[in-house]
């Protein structure tokens, strides 16, 4: 129990600052050869802040631990709407000006609906699999001709500001993208075994260690960076973190774990968690579209993000030990 523990306690941080390490690295190499910021606040730094969810998601299913691996993915999309989003926005008002974040945004409802629908018979199959990583493919074309249009776009703008126009820090920079990369394989192995343990210590399912520690603790990366961009007045970063990094998290994190290994879940996990996932991306839809006026997620709105974070922890965790 001890060293399960300490796993926990060792290998989230060492997850987050590699997670760091890794968007950092590939940030400014993508932007040295010529790739559009646009895509790059998208789909890179999109992909690095859910560089954790896969890594773990994948080494669980590998261990034959599927329950861990979706209720990763599920409980980070949850946190990143109801804790990343609703503490953002409860600090500082988020304004959301940005054409592809309004755009996204629907994108991401539907798969949220595409991947809820799928769990109706409570299995995610390898077919459902293999369908979510093929709309991933297709989402990342689609991004790759967004980012060719070259149009104008706040978001663009904020990713330009974030890189390095410095090109001798090529070879720095692709070393740290090697040695993030290394450090998030290790440090998964380390916290997918400390949470297992934990689990069948306590007598819980590996869903429920998903959705509340490995899912919160994979979740900190976008609360950090969020923090910091909605404090430097960048709220299309904001959002578009949360946005980007539940896309990979529905469809390569889960895919990819289904796909490894196919997964049965229990009736209570598609009616409290799957449609709570469901729940809370309509409401951030509806907060950032507007209704009577320009999107904007508001002080009041955040508030209830972040309670129905509390009172949905809080379940879990009492119904569960």
């Amino acid at each position: 129990m001890l060293l399960a523990t300490l796993a926990i306690l060792l290998g989230l941080p060492l997850l987050i600052w590699s997670a760091e390490r890794f968007i950092h690295g590939a940030s400014f190499t993508a932007s040295y050869f010529g790739i559009s910021p646009l895509f790059i606040g998208m789909f890179i730094i999109g992909f690095g802040t859910s560089a954790p969810e896969i890594i773990v998601s994948v080494f669980a299913a590998l261990q034959g631990n599927g329950g861990l691996a979706l209720g990763n993915a599920y409980g980070s999309n949850i946190t990143n709407i109801t804790l990343v989003a609703g503490m953002t926005a409860l600090i500082c008002p988020i304004a959301v000006q940005s054409g592809i974040i309004r755009k996204e945004i629907p994108i991401l409802l539907a798969i949220s609906f595409f991947s809820v629908w799928q769990l109706m018979d409570l299995e995610l199959s390898k077919d459902d699999a293999i369908s979510l990583m093929g709309i991933f493919v297709l989402l990342i074309v689609w991004s790759v001709w967004q980012a060719k249009k070259d149009n104008p776009d706040q978001l663009a703008d904020d990713v330009s500001h974030h890189i390095s126009k410095d090109r001798s820090l090529l070879k720095p920079h692709m070393l740290w993208l090697l040695a993030g990369l290394v450090i998030l394989i290790i440090s998964s192995r380390v916290l997918v075994w400390g949470a297992v343990e934990i689990a069948n210590y306590f007598g819980v399912s590996d869903v429920i260690i998903g959705l509340t520690i490995i899912g919160i603790g994979t979740s900190l990366p976008e609360l950090i960076s969020s923090l910091i961009a909605v404090k430097k007045g960048e709220h299309e970063m904001a959002i578009g973190n949360v946005v980007g990094s539940n896309m990979f998290n529905t469809l390569a994190v889960v895919g990819l774990a289904g796909f490894i290994q196919p997964v049965v879940v229990e009736s209570s996990f598609f009616y409290r968690d799957a449609l709570l996932m469901l729940g809370v991306t309509v409401a951030l839809l509806v907060f950032c579209l507007g209704i009577k006026g320009p999107g904007r997620v508001n002080r009041l709105e955040g508030g209830a993000l972040l309670l129905c974070f509390v009172i949905y922890n809080w379940y879990l965790i009492s119904t569960s030990f």
